[in-house]
Order: C-alpha cells, then sequence, then structure tokens
C-alpha cells in the first residue's frame, strides 16, 4: 500500500514527498488548491495553512482534511510514461 514517509514545504503550493516505495517527488498544488470546487480546500489559499501540514500515512491538515497518497503520487510523477498503467488503474487517466 502506498503512504507518504516525508514531506517538506518547498515554496507557494509545493511540497517535496518521499513516498513509500523510496521515490520523490514535488507536488504542485497549486492548481488544485486555487481551482477547488470542495470548499473546505479553500481555507488553503492562504499559504500559512497550507505550511501546516502534517505526514500520516498522507498529507492532511487536520483531521477533516486531506488527500490520498495515490493523487500525491499522480501529481509528481503524472509524466512519467512508465507509471502510466498504474494511474489509469487508479482513475487518474
Amino acid at each position: 500500500m502506498l503512504s507518504i514517509l516525508k514531506a517538506n514545504y518547498k515554496n507557494e503550493y509545493k511540497i517535496l514527498v518521499e513516498f513509500s516505495d523510496h521515490k520523490k517527488g514535488e507536488v504542485d498544488l497549486k492548481n488544485f488548491i486555487i481551482n477547488s470546487k470542495i470548499k473546505p480546500f479553500k481555507e488553503l489559499e492562504n499559504i500559512e495553512k497550507f505550511k501546516q501540514f502534517q505526514v500520516d500515512y498522507t498529507l492532511k491538515w487536520n483531521d477533516d482534511l486531506d488527500l490520498a497518497p495515490e493523487y500525491l503520487y499522480f501529481k509528481a510523477f503524472g509524466n512519467d510514461s512508465s507509471l502510466q498503467s498504474k494511474f489509469h488503474e487508479w482513475g487518474y487517466v
């Protein structure tokens, strides 16, 4: 099962993430946050609130606000052609 081992804030809405398969990548959540139709995520437009994530299997901002590790993996490695079948299986392509 995919999970997040480590995550560090980089800048703007970018986070450097290390996954349980030990792949490391940059996740840019700017478009997701700014264009989100999911109201609770809109509060993360405030960068100071965005920076307050925790690693608990995935990234979470509070008990009600988190993102699936698979989504973050897709955001980090979406252009990797060798992973397209996995992304298709997860429903991201």
